[in-house]
């Protein structure tokens, strides 16, 4: 089981609503067929570097990770971070934090919603 966060490259949208649409569109666009391969934006590169340097995700250490490594979920200007459920809450509040911090948006799937 695991908790899910949406994480990408772009003007912050007004309400969840437009989150949710952006996230259909980009997730439709970069992750959801095998046969796009496109390499993470810079941003997103640079963001999951950081992530994975509080939270490695070796596959022999990682206990945050549900899906590694991490960078593999990353396409363009989005990245699906999938988030062990015993360490949700914690890392996902990071996450969501240094998506801010990276001036990024952070959008919660599950729950249709951004996080702050």
């Amino acid at each position: 089981m695991s908790y899910d966060l949406a994480v990408w490259d772009g003007d912050r949208p007004i309400d969840d609503l437009q989150a949710g649409l952006m996230y259909d569109e980009l997730y439709g666009r970069y992750l959801e067929s095998e046969d796009v391969v496109v390499p993470p934006a810079p941003r997103i590169g640079a963001y999951v570097e950081a992530l994975i340097a509080r939270y490695p995700d070796d596959v022999d250490r990682s206990v945050v990770w549900a899906s590694t490594p991490v960078i593999e979920e990353a396409s363009g200007p989005i990245v699906y971070l999938l988030l062990s459920y015993d360490k949700a809450e914690e890392a996902s509040e990071y996450a969501a934090e240094l998506a801010r911090e990276h001036g990024l948006v952070c959008f919660d799937p599950q729950g249709e919603c951004l996080r702050p």
